[in-house]
């Protein structure tokens, strides 16, 4: 379905954002990752897509709390796909929680850059390329928290706010041009950042790791289950398809029930 096409996926070495790397990748699509982690381990990611897809995959360490990080990344992105990606997700992200009063301006700081000043970057590279050839998806990964609050995740709640409503503007100023931009919500994923949220529930309660597993996602999620990153992929991928070429300006809650309460 994706065959010669290019995808930018922010914060994909691991969890979500790697999820829908790969699910872009089995579609066809070239990939470039970005993110931190293990030099090796990330090469070795890098190699697996290309020798399971065959595809090319690319690989960009920026930091995206530093906008001219992110410019060599767009650039390096365009150098080495021809023209830039016709794909873009903006996917990194990063959390802390404390109530407001004790909350660390530095981390709320941080946490505003990566999460959403980070995908105004982007995408304001992105778009010329896209409207050059009539065609481009912009995919932000939001949250359950995009759409509703929780206590001690100002920052976050207000980041995830913000990029549902950077996703609207972009989607009706693109609306006449072949490109697409929407959001997806999910809600609790097991990956390792939250593998380790339940570790330490499970310590600080004295009960086992999947006990508080069940608690965490009993709390927020009617069906009492995780969302997978298969599944965020999948959704992504949807969202590439000409089944959603009519898709934009809105979002795909994918959170066992959550924000239907």
């Amino acid at each position: 379905m994706l065959t010669g096409k290019c995808a930018l996926v922010t914060g994909s070495t691991s969890g979500i954002g790697l999820a829908m790397a790969k699910a872009l990748a089995g579609a066809g699509a070239d990939v470039m990752l970005n993110g931190f982690g293990d030099k090796d381990e990330i090469e070795a990611t890098r190699k697996s897509l290309e020798t399971e897809f065959g595809i090319t995959a690319h690989y960009n360490g920026a930091d995206l709390s530093k906008p001219d990080q992110i410019e060599a990344m767009m650039m390096d992105a365009a150098a080495k796909f021809g023209g830039g990606a016709d794909i873009l997700i903006n996917n990194a992200g990063i959390q802390y929680t404390a109530l407001i009063e004790d909350f660390p301006p530095e981390k709320w700081d941080a946490i505003i850059a990566i999460n959403l000043t980070s995908a105004f970057h982007t995408t304001r590279f992105a778009l010329p390329n896209m409207k050059k050839k009539n065609w481009g998806r912009i995919i932000n990964t939001a949250s359950a928290h995009g759409l509703v609050a929780s206590v001690q995740k100002a920052a976050y709640v207000a980041a995830k706010h913000g990029i549902m409503g950077l996703t609207k503007v972009t989607a009706l100023e693109t609306a006449e041009s072949g490109i697409t931009a929407n959001s997806i919500c999910p809600g609790w994923v097991r990956t390792e950042l939250v593998e380790r949220q339940i570790e330490a529930k499970a310590k600080e309660g004295g009960i086992s790791v999947e006990q508080a597993a069940t608690n965490l996602v009993s709390d927020k999620h009617p069906s009492k289950q995780f969302v997978t990153p298969e599944q965020i992929g999948q959704t992504a991928l949807f969202l590439c398809s000409d089944a959603a070429s009519q898709m934009t300006g809105t979002h795909m809650s994918v959170d066992g029930g959550w924000t239907a309460q």
